[in-house]
């Protein structure tokens, strides 16, 4: 019979394989079964001048299926928009397409994620001389505090048919097809996501509550103000539908995720201001988060393993071994929101300072 330490060892092998490639790399996984339907869920109201909204989707990990939250995220560079990420059907099984930043929104699927994002195009806002206004008609937003708005009453097609699926092609799938813009866009220069965006899908990955085998498609934080204010999130109102994945695939236990199953600290955004000196100091600033952080995940993993090796020796019980997985999952979780809202500080703070204006904290 395996031990606990072998089971944990292969799953932090099929994590960091799976991993790195569903939430991070350009159509870096591909499997046989198709994502969840889209939870419903509340858009948390903007909160700041700048922030744009990015919707929620399901990715894919050691334990199955996972819902990375929505959340209102700021732009890398002024005039960039969100394409969000997809999963498509090709060759007989499902590829996973990242999202990116771009000066166009391109292709995500057809996928009627909400709240401007109705299968082509973005219709939430749009910017105008170095500022971005928001269409009041589809997001939520705080007239009294944001200014920037504009009134565009929406004709969603996609409207006519209820669903929540959440991928394109294949059986049940959306069967929308890319138009001549969003090739274009495809080719235009493109912005991987922010190292907020990918702290927050970390700190995603360590929750067990955004697994589906937990939440069975209804997940409790649907969506956030900000990246990683989990403590702070909107719940899904009720699952998208129902969800039958097919019996053969297989699930792994719902384990707790420790640091060394994490990816590592991803690396800071390069700062785009258009001020050589200034990108500069904030690249200085940046590179300082970045090595506290990849020092605390080091730190703390070094700890659980040390965790391990005690109570191996000590031939704990069971039901110490469960508090102490209980523990590390918690410090894990902790850690990668507190991660995620040290680097969302840290570029507010940069991008308040370019515009002159009050920090958003």
């Amino acid at each position: 019979m395996f031990s606990i330490r072998a089971i944990r060892s292969l799953l932090v092998i099929i994590a960091m394989l799976v991993i790195s490639a569903a939430s991070f790399a350009q159509v870096g996984i591909s499997i046989t079964i198709g994502p969840p339907p889209l939870p419903v869920y509340e858009q948390p109201i903007c909160p700041g001048d700048g922030f744009i909204w990015t919707p929620g989707y399901w990715a894919y990990g050691a334990y199955g299926y996972y819902w990375i939250p929505g959340t209102w995220i700021l732009a890398p560079t002024v005039g960039y928009l969100w394409t969000p990420p997809w999963w498509g059907w090709e060759g007989g099984r499902f590829f996973f397409h990242e999202g990116y930043w771009g000066p166009h929104v391109g292709f995500y699927g057809g996928i009627n994620y909400g709240y401007g994002y109705f299968g082509h195009g973005f219709e939430g806002g749009r910017w105008d001389n170095g500022r971005f206004f928001y269409n009041r008609s589809v997001t939520n937003v705080n007239v009294t505090r944001i200014t920037n708005v504009y009134n565009t009453t929406v004709i969603n097609n996609n409207r006519t048919t209820v669903n929540r699926v959440s991928y394109n092609g294949g059986e049940g799938g959306i069967s929308a097809r890319a138009t001549a813009e969003e090739e274009a866009a495809a080719r235009d220069s493109h912005l991987k996501p922010t190292s907020v965006q990918e702290h927050h899908a970390q700190a995603a990955f360590t929750n067990p509550e955004l697994r589906d085998s937990e939440n069975h498609g209804k997940p409790t934080i649907a969506a956030t103000p900000k990246a990683g204010a989990f403590n702070a999130a909107v719940p899904a109102k009720e699952a998208g539908g129902t969800y039958k994945p097919a019996n053969n695939v297989p699930r792994p236990p719902n384990a707790a995720v420790h640091a060394s199953d994490v990816r590592s600290v991803p690396r800071p955004t390069p700062p785009k201001t258009g001020n050589t000196q200034l990108d500069q100091k904030y690249q200085q600033q940046q590179d300082k988060l970045y090595a506290k952080q990849q020092q605390d995940h080091e730190q703390l993993q070094r700890q659980q393993e040390q965790d391990h090796q005690r109570l191996e020796q000590q031939h704990a019980s069971d039901a110490q071994k469960q508090q102490m997985e209980q523990r590390h999952q918690q410090q894990t979780q902790q850690m990668e929101q507190r991660h995620t809202q040290e680097a969302q500080h840290l570029q507010e703070r940069q991008q308040s300072s370019v515009r002159g204006g009050p920090s958003r904290r």
